[in-house]
C-alpha cells in the first residue's frame, strides 16, 4: 500500500524499494511529474526502528538535494509538508547507492508510517531516484483488541451467592 505522490508513470514510486543486492538495477525508477517534488507515504506491517536511509539517484541535475523524513502521519499530502519535519538530510549526490544517512534513533524508534519528502534536487526540471533503502529493525505490531466489559453500578446482592459460612472455633490448650 505504498503511495509515491506527483509520480510521472503510475506505480513506479513502489519500484525503488528492492532488496539491496537488486540496488544497481537501473531500469526500475521513480521519476517526478510537473516538478522536482516526490513524496513517499510508507505504511509498515509493524513497528520499526528507523536506522538509516540510502537514497541512489543520478549523477546529475535530476538526484534529489534534499530529503526530509516525517513519521506516523498516514496519507501525507504535499499540503502537510509545511510542517516541521523529524529529520532533514541534505543529499549527495550518489549514483551507486554507497551513502548512508543516519537518522536521529531516539525519534524513528516506534514508526508505524514513514513519510520521504523530496522537495528539491540539483537544478533539474524533474527528480529521478533509482533506489532507496531503509535500514532498521521489525517488530510485529501489538494488536489491541475490543474488550467488552460490563460494570455494575451497585452490587445485586442475587448475583453473588455465598455458600453458607460455618463458623469454626479453635481451642488452644
Amino acid at each position: 500500500r505504498l503511495q509515491c505522490l506527483n509520480e510521472r508513470r503510475e506505480g513506479s514510486g513502489a519500484t525503488v524499494f528492492r532488496p539491496w543486492e537488486e540496488r544497481g538495477d537501473r531500469s526500475q525508477f521513480v521519476e517526478s511529474d510537473d516538478d522536482e517534488e516526490l513524496l513517499f507515504n510508507i505504511p509498515f506491517t509493524g513497528s520499526v526502528k528507523l536506522k538509516g536511509v540510502i537514497v541512489m539517484g543520478e549523477d546529475d541535475g535530476t538526484h534529489p538535494a534534499e530529503l526530509r523524513l516525517f513519521r506516523n502521519i498516514p496519507h501525507m499530502s504535499f499540503d502537510d509538508t509545511a510542517k516541521e519535519p523529524e529529520q532533514t538530510f541534505s543529499l549527495s549526490r550518489d549514483p551507486l547507492g554507497e551513502l548512508e544517512y543516519p537518522t536521529k534513533i531516539a525519534r524513528f524508534s516506534n514508526v508505524y508510517h514513514l513519510s520521504m519528502h523530496f522537495p528539491k534536487n540539483f537544478g533539474a526540471e524533474t527528480t529521478k531516484i533509482f533506489y532507496i533503502g531503509l535500514k532498521g529493525e521489525w517488530t510485529e505490531a501489538h494488536r489491541h483488541e475490543v474488550t467488552i466489559c460490563n460494570y455494575e453500578a451497585s452490587a445485586n446482592p442475587a448475583d453473588h451467592k455465598l455458600e453458607q459460612i460455618t463458623p469454626q472455633t479453635h481451642f488452644i490448650s
